[in-house]
């Protein structure tokens, strides 16, 4: 019994080495998942999904401007045609777009009246009350200078060009628009200023310098450019911008370059 005793037992060092020599599950799957095929499944995945993300992001950046555009244009239709469409819906009539043609003629024949001396007149007596008004004046105030800064017809209270000003520090400078201008009587002798206005957060609320005229920087923008600079945030920025003091001495004998933005 002995004999049979020592026969069948193993000793435990051997043992606990034939049971870590045995395959582990935990291995396999660590080697699995290790495997050359998964590492390729991984790194496909991976491109396949940098792909899709990237183009995404192309259709996104293409769309958005398109889109904006869209609603901003529709928006527009349905503001002009609300002054006019509840008329024809009292009378029945019923046709999308009929409030809005309707509108731009109503604003065509208020061009026109204003042109006479009748309508001329009458806007005159609407400004008077206006301006007498406490708090609608600043408003009307500042919105009467955007639209007279781009108005075809422009008069002495319109922004008269474009400026660029050495501000806030020697190296920066700002866009502004010249307004006026005063002489500065000084002992040593008489100086022209420029009274530019610098819009800041919107074109109807800046600060209001006056520069000497020979500091001033007169770029080739017009009026409608240098607004369209200042609302974008500077996005419509040209690539290139010459005084129009370079431009007259760079010209030829007898040859003539339009101020025109260089791009």
């Amino acid at each position: 019994m002995a004999e049979d005793k020592d026969s069948t037992s193993v000793p435990l060092s051997q043992s606990v080495g034939e049971e870590e020599e045995g395959p582990d599950p935990e291995d396999q799957l660590k080697s699995a998942s290790t495997s050359p095929d998964s590492s390729t499944r991984r790194a496909c995945c991976f491109v396949l999904q940098s792909w899709v993300s990237k183009k995404f992001m192309t259709g996104c950046i293409v769309l958005f401007p398109a889109a904006v555009t869209f609603f901003v244009t529709w928006w527009f239709v349905q503001f002009v045609d609300g002054f006019f469409s509840p008329l024809y819906e009292q009378l029945g009539i019923e046709i999308f777009g009929l409030g809005f043609v309707t509108s731009l003629l109503f604003v065509f024949l208020v061009g026109v009246f204003v042109s006479s001396w009748l309508g001329a007149s009458v806007i005159w007596l609407g400004e008077w009350f206006i301006k007498r008004m406490p708090f609608v004046r600043h408003i009307y105030s500042a919105s009467k200078q955007i639209s007279s800064a781009i108005s075809p017809d422009q008069n002495t209270t319109a922004f008269k060009e474009v400026a660029i000003i050495r501000h806030p520090r020697v190296g920066e400078y700002a866009f502004g628009f010249i307004t006026s201008s005063v002489v500065l009587q000084r002992d040593d002798g008489d100086e022209e200023l420029c009274s530019v206005f610098v819009p800041t957060n919107h074109l109807y609320i800046g600060d209001i310098y006056l520069v000497s005229s020979n500091e001033i920087i007169r770029p080739n923008l017009s009026i409608r450019e240098g607004i369209e600079i200042i609302v974008s945030g500077g996005m419509t920025m040209p690539q290139r911008i010459m005084p129009i003091s370079s431009i007259e001495r760079v010209a030829r004998p007898g040859e003539r370059i339009p101020l025109t933005r260089l791009v």
